[in-house]
């Protein structure tokens, strides 16, 4: 008996619909994509097992590095603008539209507020650098305590999910950790959490 011949069919797949969603994933993730912001100081964070991550936006970070110097940041451009005109307030400074914009660009700051007129002039490379002396912490001249008192009362910064967190080398020494909480406290601020790099449980 004669065997059936199956006619063979083209195996060619149209794949247009595949390119136009890969394109547009690629477009998406390209637009979608927060860059990290770059630090003034690297940091070695210590390691611990807590797996509690801190949310992406809503953050007030204090950064203290290895050699004391502690560093504000805090999210959001017209946040950093309110607080840098509520700042000049204090201090009895003037600062220049172009000096409040270039303010709302930097994620983080590392200077007395007599030395921030200079710090804004700075190009990029400039502020690579230099040599920043951080944010004054002492009793005299508590400008940190000034930064986060400000930063709470800004009308752009009154959001209950505002989140507050330390970020300090593991090789920081002791008196400025606890004088970085002591100005929080002060500041009446008990919740804040510390960043630490994952390490795995036993």
């Amino acid at each position: 008996m004669a065997k059936v011949k199956v006619p063979r069919k083209s195996t060619s797949v149209d794949m247009t619909a595949m390119t136009d969603v890969a394109f547009l994933l690629l477009t998406f993730f390209m637009l979608a994509t927060k860059f990290k912001p770059d630090e003034p100081v690297v940091v070695d964070t210590p390691s611990s097992i807590s797996e509690i991550k801190l949310p992406e936006t809503d953050i007030m970070q204090l950064t203290i590095d290895k050699t004391g110097r502690v560093f504000f940041g805090i999210d959001g451009q017209k946040t950093r603008e309110d607080i840098l005109q509520r700042m000049a307030k204090i201090y009895n400074m003037k600062f220049s539209p172009e000096e409040i914009k270039e303010f709302s660009l930097q994620s983080t700051i590392g200077v007395p507020m007599s030395q921030l007129p200079q710090f804004l002039k700075m190009t990029t490379e400039e502020r690579a650098k230099a040599n920043f002396p951080g944010v004054p912490t002492d009793s005299l001249n508590n400008e940190l305590g000034n930064w986060i008192w400000e930063s709470r009362l800004s009308k752009n910064a009154e959001r209950k999910e505002l989140r507050i967190a330390i970020k300090g080398d593991r090789d920081a020494n002791m008196p400025t950790v606890k004088r970085v909480i002591a100005v929080l406290q002060e500041k009446k601020v008990n919740r804040f959490n510390f960043i630490t790099s994952m390490e795995k449980a036993e």
